[in-house]
């Protein structure tokens, strides 16, 4: 019935269905203007986290501005003059683009220790390294030394400075509502913020001949990595499809079996960039190989059926192309159907990873494989309709010596490979029992990027990358009983100002206990907290501890600028609660960010005596680390889907138990194998090698239907295994070795990516293809042999 109606609305009206392809064609072309791409932090996180939400309700409370980071190394030392003519000439540039809001420099950092006046007149006119009538060297040591600036704008080596480019905040992105014009806006931003990265760039190049000048932050990288996306796009559909090219030259050497598949992936992908840019999908990091993902499977359907219509035409000699067409259409419609069922049901198991970008990955290749579905079986026959049955002739071709041996193995040496395999499964097992989550975002960029130099700048020199806050909750506010006001200097008192008696000496105290317990780990490079503030107030006090009161006055009589700037950000009064703030060494090779965080919590509770409310962490480190402790679970709910959905169809289509398990066998130990050689290699599971392994088996296992569909086929006539092992390794092992030598260097081409998880993808990808690949045409056929499954009935 099926075929029937196929045969009647396709294969009948070659014409028609071009004619409606082309519309197709055009009408999606039109809408792939919409295509978009996205490489925000949110599509590094996991959808839904509540930690997300309680980190901005934080950066709410304490403040929070988009910002540039600068490492700036001068060759001279930052004291001398021309040092410090070339810092303010490059601070002065950078201030006067429109959309900066403000620059600091170590330069702006004020200077309270730095003369012998009143510590009064010192705070409300304080002074910098840029005013002329400063010590200089000993205005840089206050730095070199303060709790609160060293390790921030100024490393301990006093070589490298830290330049903050604050950006003008935008109000008109919160006040919108529709959602339309929210990612109008978003789109607008972006591209703002390109032009912002470009300007700020050639203003550094002015200053690269004086200073090592690297450029960091959020904004620099969600750029770089758009720009990444852009030529991961380019490259890997570039070269996948040159590859390609060369690919069916080197199997068919006619030209028209180069233009019949070539034409199939070109609608494919044209077709489903427009889908993407209907429905407003944005490609990420992670989905940015997907055209080179379709390329490569939509070829992979194409050579199954191209090499399935000459087998015919050469077997039936007198039939006219449409009657090959229907008998190859017929042939290869099951098969093909159920081997992009199967490599669905493994991009489907994506869903289950609770990570928004891989999650739409996989519903991307999802529509994108039903897509190069109905091209292949549309217009893969409508074109060779059209074609003289000369044209598509090839001239007799050599039985392929690859599949010869393998299949000569298959049968004369079991041993050999069963006892291979036995190996490959224990040291699979051994390798899975290694694998770990821990990765640094650091590592996923080449170190020849400047992503990658910034940030281990920062890590190495200027305290650290990722960010985690302490926030402490505080009970009923207590009232000072200190009367030691007075000993501090007379700068009167404002009996109505309440926020002074919120000082008090517990909570003081705890700040401080904190803050030295977090400054004694390790992995935490700068700590800055309120207990930072008070130790530079101590040591203006001459060293002399201040009171609860005095502090309350500190806080009620300190200019509104300093304030606002180093204190604020540390303690919320309205909430009664403090953030300790620091920033983690996400570059050290022995840093476990889960038992970093569990210490944290332990210790704070267990060797600190705080309670469980009393506290919350807070920060890009618990985002990052939800993010990666959900790996494990993933790759447990993708690998589970995916067996269980593979062999339920292997069950549908064969309707044998035994074969099932033989079909999927060979596929779940190459993807363990895979796993197992990423375990003892030590690298670390990632957004996207914990794809590899679903992906593998879904779009390996299209091998094993394939090799027993033509085997059943081909055993019912022969009834020899043996005669019938050598004649699938001559016709569809062939389509096989074609098929999977396209998939291996397709994905090989993702190794010049700048993204490192893309790279890993593409390589063990790649492996695990080849692997699969000779698992079926060994394993597969000697477990055929030694079980033979096909003389139940």
């Amino acid at each position: 019935m099926l075929s029937k109606l196929y045969k009647n609305l396709i294969l009948n009206n070659p014409k028609s269905v071009f004619i409606l392809l082309i519309i197709t064609l055009i009408s999606f072309g039109y809408f792939s203007k919409e295509f978009k791409l996205d490489a925000s932090s949110d599509t590094l996180l996991i959808e839904g986290d509540p930690d997300l939400e309680y980190l901005r309700e934080v950066t709410d409370r304490y403040g929070a501005k988009d910002f540039l980071v600068l490492t700036y190394t001068p060759k001279d030392p930052i004291t001398n003059n021309s040092s410090i003519n070339n810092l303010l000439s490059l601070k002065f540039k950078l201030q006067s683009l429109s959309w900066v809001h403000s620059v600091i420099t170590v330069l702006d950092v004020p200077l309270l220790n730095n003369s012998d006046k009143p510590l009064k007149d010192r705070l409300n006119n304080f002074v910098t390294l840029k005013d002329d009538d400063v010590d200089k060297i000993r205005g840089f040591n206050e730095i070199l030394n303060s709790p609160v600036f060293r390790n921030f704008v100024i490393s301990e080596d006093g070589k490298t400075t830290g330049i903050i480019i604050n950006i003008k905040k935008d109000d008109v992105l919160s006040k919108l509502k529709d959602k339309k014009a929210v990612e109008n806006y978003k789109e607008k931003l972006k591209k703002q913020n390109h032009q912002n990265i470009i300007e700020i760039r050639k203003i550094i190049q002015n200053y690269k001949q004086d200073a090592n000048i690297f450029l960091g932050g959020i904004p620099m990288i969600a750029d770089d990595m758009m720009t990444f996306i852009k030529n991961d796009i380019v490259v890997f559909g570039v070269g996948v499809l040159l590859f390609i090219i060369g690919t069916l030259w080197f199997v068919f050497r006619k030209l028209i079996w180069i233009i019949v598949p070539i034409s199939s992936c070109f609608f494919s992908v044209l077709i489903m960039t427009g889908l993407l840019g209907i429905l407003n999908w944005k490609v990420t990091v992670i989905s940015s190989n997907f055209i080179a993902l379709m390329l490569i499977l939509t070829m992979a359907m194409n050579i199954h059926m191209s090499t399935r219509f000459l087998q015919i035409k050469k077997k039936f000699p007198n039939f006219n192309n449409f009657e090959i067409l229907n008998k190859t259409t017929g042939k290869m419609f099951w098969p093909i159907l159920y081997t992009v069922l199967t490599t669905i049901c493994a991009f489907l198991s994506l869903v289950f990873s609770e990570i928004k970008p891989i999650i739409d990955f996989g519903w991307m290749m999802t529509l994108g494989l039903v897509t190069s579905f109905i091209i292949t079986f549309t217009l893969l026959p409508t074109l060779l309709n059209f074609i003289s049955e000369n044209k598509v002739e090839l001239k007799d071709q050599k039985d392929s010596k690859v599949t010869s041996i393998l299949g000569d193995m298959a049968i004369n040496k079991k041993k050999i490979i069963f006892s291979t395999t036995i190996v490959i499964i224990f040291l699979s097992l051994f390798g899975i029992t290694r694998l770990e989550v821990e990765n640094s975002f650091i590592n996923y960029f080449n170190k020849k990027t400047e992503i990658y130099k910034g940030m281990k700048l920062i890590d190495d020199k200027l305290g650290g990358t990722t960010p985690l806050d302490v926030i402490v909750k505080f009970g009923e506010t207590e009232k000072s009983n200190d009367n030691d006001e007075d000993d501090f200097e007379d700068w009167g008192d404002d009996d109505q100002n309440v926020e002074k008696y919120w000082f008090t000496r517990d909570k003081i105290d705890k700040i401080d206990k904190i803050h030295d317990y977090l400054d004694s780990l390790p992995a935490v490079g700068k700590v800055l907290s309120f207990a930072s503030i008070i130790e530079v107030a101590t040591q203006l006090n001459n060293n002399k501890p201040l009171g609860t009161l005095e502090m309350g006055v500190l806080y009620t009589k300190i200019p509104e600028t300093i304030k606002k700037e180093i204190i604020d950000p540390y303690i919320s009064i309205k909430d009664n609660e403090a953030r300790i703030s620091l920033r983690v060494k996400d570059s050290l090779p022995d840093l476990r960010r889960n038992d970093l965080i569990n210490q944290i919590n332990f210790d704070l509770q267990n060797k600190l005596n705080l309670k469980e409310e009393e506290f919350k962490l807070a920060g890009v480190l618990i985002l990052f680390n939800n993010l990666l402790q959900s790996l494990f679970k993933s790759q447990i709910l993708t690998l589970g889907f995916v067996m269980i959905g593979i062999f339920a169809m292997f069950l549908i289509l064969f309707r044998n138990l035994k074969i099932s398990i033989l079909g999927v066998v060979p596929n779940f130990i190459a993807a363990f194998f895979i796993l197992g050689i990423i375990g003892i290699m030590g690298i670390p599971l990632d957004m996207m090698t914990i794809t590899i392994a679903a992906i593998t088996i879904g779009i390996a296992v299209d091998n094993s239907i394939h090799y027993i569909y033509r085997f059943k086929e081909e055993f019912a006539e022969l009834k020899d295994y043996k005669k019938t092992i050598k004649l699938c390794h001559s016709t569809v092992g062939v389509a096989i070795l074609n098929t999977s030598i396209t998939i291996v260097f397709g994905f090989s081409i993702l190794v010049f990516s700048n993204f490192i998880p893309t790279i890993y993808f593409g390589i063990f990808t790649g492996i695990a293809m080849l692997l699969a690949m000779i698992s079926v045409l060994t394993l597969l056929p000697s477990l055929i042999l030694v079980t033979k499954p096909f003389d139940d009935k």
